[in-house]
């Protein structure tokens, strides 16, 4: 039998890109220069936690360094509140980049080179419009139609692009392109756009500049800059590969490279930017950091951790192909980080009152209850107990089945943390629902034990009436109701595939130390999920978003 070596084990673990890094190194790569390079027209989401993950994580596993780079060639669509959110999106994850750079603080140095593209005769103005230069490129089968002002002279061309910089054309009316193949099998390469006309305010450059580059000119131009050594992004760019080299190897500046993964696609969500602002503006949902919208932010006002996020862009890895990977791994994760930080609390959010009979009226007991089982260090809390409790109603059944372990009439369970109480009447009213149960208690069995040590199977959760903090509770599942939300019958559109029930308002009933927990923090409601305070809440109306419920109810639901 063949015995693995350390060698072959540490092989088998290296995904595609550190196996193409440690190759760079074997060649005598020195130094390891990754980007992460945003556009700031948007808040960003789970897919670019991933990226974050990769550009930063392999940055640091080889002693690199990560720029962080805004791709900001668009005035029309950019914003500095998304510039901040990405920075503060970043931080929150747990990275830090080596500098901060802008596309347009090479502006000047991208116009120069695109000088001297002019120049070499590889560069010229067209004055067709959008239109006709997308009909004129041709099909893949069908070599495109060569603009009647391909074949301008270097002088002409050069005066017409200091002409378009001055500012003397409308928006528009010309455009500068790459001379390359109007033939070529990859289409990019049909005379690719460099330079379009925008007059507009740049969030930076102000109005210095009224032309401004294309993604496939200024991006590989910007990594070269940068002597990015290992230019990583996702797999639709792969098209764009070869020109990014071309425009390198035409101006023959540092020779960075493009390495592609596969995107990530999650079930039951949207991850097009285009879409989610449809729905921010729309109103569809309360905004970017809505608890349902798939962004970083809404992550964290949903309670998710940092921790969890990473782990899960761990887990699903880095692919060559794009596949759809289940929301459900996702949920696991933020599961198993919380459950070892989460503080235990309970909270009622189906209301159901019990009266304990013989317990003294006006009189209060405060139980100690372990903060975290799986984290000693958590310590405990007191908790309030009275003559009145709420339980969850789902907790009590007339008539149950076998092996229902919970409240019945003559049945007794346990409160958790507190007494057996033993059901001895159903209260209802004059339509027949149960409003209220009356029980009794066992006064010496607060110490989980009983008066004659008997033991019961079930164990339940309360909250004591009077000491209960109500509050607005928000139940969230998926924003859509199909796997793809793309996914549509004929004259419908992704919006008719919108979750009519991804945020249901219940009232709940919380014990009081809930009121201490910061917004943002997700603490565990026992034996019911994980919840934490919202943005929204204030000390006269909490609010508290469901992060995760405890076990996988929806894929169970939707099966």
């Amino acid at each position: 039998m063949a015995v693995e070596t350390n060698t072959e084990a540490r092989e088998k673990s290296l995904n595609f890109l550190e196996e193409i890094i440690e190759e760079s190194i074997a060649k005598g790569e020195k130094r390891i220069q990754t980007r992460f390079p945003p556009e700031p027209n948007g808040y960003l989401h789970i897919g670019h936690a991933k990226s974050i993950c990769i550009n930063f994580g392999l940055a640091k596993k080889y002693g690199g360094k990560c720029n962080l780079r805004f791709d900001d060639t668009n005035p029309v669509k950019e914003d500095v509140e998304y510039v901040d959110s990405i920075k503060r999106d970043i931080k929150w994850l747990g990275f830090d980049w080596a500098i901060e750079r802008y596309a347009s603080d090479y502006f000047d140095q991208l116009y120069d080179w695109a000088v001297e593209l002019i120049k070499k005769g590889l560069a010229y103005v067209d004055d067709q419009t959008q239109e006709q230069i997308r009909e004129n490129r041709g099909t893949v089968s069908v070599p495109g139609t060569p603009s009647p002002w391909r074949d301008r002279t270097p002088e002409e061309n050069l005066d017409l692009f200091v002409r378009m910089k001055n500012g003397e054309f409308p928006d528009g009316s010309k455009v500068l392109r790459a001379k390359i193949d109007m033939a070529h099998p990859n289409m990019l390469f049909r005379d690719p756009i460099m330079y379009r006309i925008i007059h507009a305010e740049h969030h930076r450059t102000g109005n210095k500049w009224c032309i401004y580059p294309m993604y496939d000119y200024a991006h590989g131009q910007s990594d070269s800059i940068e002597q990015i050594t290992h230019s990583i992004c996702t797999l639709e760019f792969d098209v764009h590969r070869p020109l990014y080299d071309w425009f390198i190897e035409a101006l023959d500046i540092f020779p960075s490279h493009q390495y592609e993964f596969a995107r990530l696609n999650l079930t039951y969500t949207m991850m097009s930017k285009r879409k989610l602002l449809k729905l921010v503006q729309e109103g569809a949902v309360m905004g970017w950091d809505d608890p349902r919208m798939p962004t970083i932010c809404a992550l964290r006002r949903k309670g998710y951790t940092p921790a969890s996020v990473r782990n899960f862009a761990e887990m699903v890895g880095v692919a060559k192909r794009d596949n759809v990977i289940d929301l459900g791994k996702l949920e696991y994760c933020v599961r198993e980080d919380l459950n070892k930080v989460a503080e235990r609390r309970m909270a009622v959010l189906n209301p159901l009152k019990v009266v304990i009979t013989n317990y003294d009226e006006g009189k209060t007991e405060l139980f100690e209850a372990v903060n975290n089982p799986e984290n000693e260090a958590a310590g405990t809390r007191k908790v309030p107990f009275s003559r009145e409790i709420y339980i969850e109603r789902d907790d009590f059944m007339e008539n149950p089945p076998k092996k229902f372990f919970r409240l019945q009439p003559g049945g007794e369970v346990r409160l958790r943390y507190s007494y057996l109480i033993k059901c001895e009447e159903v209260v209802k009213d004059a339509e027949g629902n149960i409003t209220e149960l009356r029980c009794t208690y066992d006064p010496m069995s607060g110490n989980g034990s009983s008066s004659d040590g008997r033991r019961v199977k079930g164990v339940i959760h309360w909250v004591s009436v009077k000491d209960a903090v109500e509050a607005e509770v928000r139940l969230f599942n998926p924003l859509f109701t199909k796997e793809n939300p793309d996914d549509v019958e004929e004259g419908q559109t992704w919006e008719d595939n919108l979750n009519p029930d991804s945020m249901v308002k219940v009232t709940g009933y919380l014990e009081p130390s809930l009121l201490e927990i910061p917004v943002g923090q997700a603490v565990q409601f026992e034996r019911v999920g994980y919840f934490c305070p919202d943005t929204d809440t204030t000390p006269e109306h909490p609010v508290f978003n469901r992060t995760v419920t405890l076990k996988d109810s929806w894929a169970k639901i939707n099966k």
